[in-house]
């Protein structure tokens, strides 16, 4: 299904019935990698997924898509389906979504599960590794995006994990380059959102992986105790929703029944 917003098209899918949760992609993902868990968790949820500006079937708009604005997005699209409370599940750059949502609509929230996310801002590195990014992306786009998002994986998540890794390269690979640069700025100037978990009332949790070479392990366990949020850890790497898929559809299902 197609939105119009702000004369920009926003592509999302809605199914299932019962309590309502939002599945969020991250940068260079778009809906398809809720392709395996949305229909197990649409058997008790109504699951809504979402394109994000930039990303899938969306479209862009401008080149800086600040969390605000992928936030916004998500609302008008929530307000269509006349939802008034959700759970939000955030991959990565959808946690950060999810974070400016809920800091925007923190009574509008049930839970909120970051999965290889993080309510910290960037790094100073960090940063400069994004600015670096976009300064030699219309150069040298794909292999750009396929060194970056490769890297994502372990070496035996690679081969373990082949085919599914190919098809996300090949969806990543799709998006188009005002995406890119406009995701990369837009997640270079997010805030520290740390007060959004420990401040609110609704329940939260983090997904963890032991090796990811975006998030380091320890400073995400510093967050789960700053942020007071309960936590899973799994011993691979960024990517859960391909490395640990079932293991991820059972605490996803336990974490919504809590909610």
């Amino acid at each position: 299904m197609i939105l119009d917003y702000k004369n920009a098209a926003i592509f999302y899918t809605d199914s299932g019935k019962g309590p309502a949760v939002v599945l969020i992609h991250g940068f260079l993902e778009n809906t398809t990698i809720w392709d395996v868990i949305a229909p197990e968790l649409s058997k008790r949820n109504r699951v809504i997924t979402i394109d994000l500006l930039g990303h899938g079937k969306s479209d862009c708009m401008g080149y800086t898509h600040s969390m605000e604005l992928f936030a916004e997005t998500l609302e008008a699209v929530l307000k269509k389906l006349r939802i008034r409370k959700c759970i939000l599940v955030g991959h990565s750059l959808g946690g950060y979504v999810a974070l400016a949502y809920a800091e925007r609509n923190p009574q509008k929230v049930k839970g909120l599960c970051l999965m290889n996310s993080t309510s910290n801002e960037d790094t100073a590195d960090r940063k400069l590794l994004r600015t670096r990014a976009n300064k030699m992306v219309h150069k040298n786009f794909l292999n750009l995006v396929r060194m970056s998002f490769t890297n994502l994986f372990s070496e035996e998540s690679r081969i373990v994990f082949k085919d599914q890794v190919k098809k996300a390269l090949s969806e990543a690979m799709q998006t188009p380059i005002q995406g890119y640069i406009a995701g990369q700025e837009g997640m270079k100037l997010r805030p520290n959102r740390n007060h959004v978990l420990a401040e609110n009332s609704f329940k939260n949790l983090i997904i963890i992986g032991k090796k990811d070479p975006v998030l380091d392990y320890k400073i995400s366990l510093e967050e789960v105790e700053k942020t007071n949020s309960k936590h899973v850890i799994f011993p691979q790497g960024h990517m859960s929703h391909i490395e640990n898929t079932m293991k991820l559809i059972l605490i996803l299902k336990d974490f919504l029944k809590s909610c």
